[in-house]
């Protein structure tokens, strides 16, 4: 008897176009292109090998993240810093992530409990690495954070609640790497009290710690004396 065996289909190759904008959108958000910085098309063309019209496009998605500035005729910068920005965006992250854990919580399963789970093993491992005076993968520190936290909410049901999110937090992830923010034992114990509550579906206390640990957050950045 002939089976029909079905490979499964490889994922598409990004475009040119895509991958310099996955490229510079990481560039702005891991500090590699400081804010205020002017991003000139040529030195661009040669950096992320893509031509200029593209990357004029690039520029401009990445300005409707407000990521970075369109100057008219001057061009493009990557986007400031202040004060008030990251207080605004931490308030916009508490809100989203706020809702999404309660509907997360309630709604995940034994898969979800998985992805939790993992996600945190990665992220208190490189933790424990950083707080012994280990900073040479500070872009994978914040990588692991950033999938523990779209983790827990992960089983809220909203795609579009998920990808915003994912959208402020990269924006608070920013403002981190810039002020090269580490709260040591205390964010990895917040980090900890978030993981047991959401084995034990305790979205209450989750919530809570979770305004402590932006909060905290931020008040250690601005610490860091290098947002003005």
């Amino acid at each position: 008897m002939k089976h029909d065996v079905s490979l499964p289909s490889a994922a598409p190759v990004p475009t040119i176009g895509e991958n310099a904008y996955r490229r510079i959108r990481s560039d702005i958000i891991f500090g590699r292109l400081a804010p205020g910085q002017k991003l000139k098309l040529e030195r661009l063309r040669d950096a992320y090998g893509a031509s200029i019209s593209t990357l004029r496009e690039t520029l401009n998605r990445l300005a409707s993240e407000s990521l970075v500035v369109a100057e008219g005729q001057r061009g493009f910068e990557v986007a400031p810093v202040s004060v008030e920005n990251l207080r605004e965006i931490a308030a916009l992250r508490l809100l989203l992530e706020g809702h999404a854990l309660k509907q997360s919580f309630a709604a995940g399963d034994m898969e979800w409990e998985g992805r939790v789970v993992a996600a945190y093993h990665k992220l208190a491992t490189m933790e424990r690495r950083m707080h012994d005076g280990d900073r040479s993968e500070t872009e994978l520190w914040k990588r692991y954070d950033w999938e523990f936290h779209q983790a827990l909410i992960s089983a809220c049901g909203s795609t579009v609640l998920i990808e915003t999110h994912a959208g402020v937090f990269d924006k608070y992830l920013r403002y981190q790497m810039i002020a090269l923010s580490f709260r040591g034992d205390i964010a990895a114990e917040e980090h900890k009290i978030m993981h047991d509550c959401a084995l034990d579906r305790d979205a209450a206390r989750a919530r809570d710690v979770l305004v402590r640990h932006v909060e905290g957050g931020v008040e250690h950045a601005l610490s860091k004396g290098t947002i003005r």
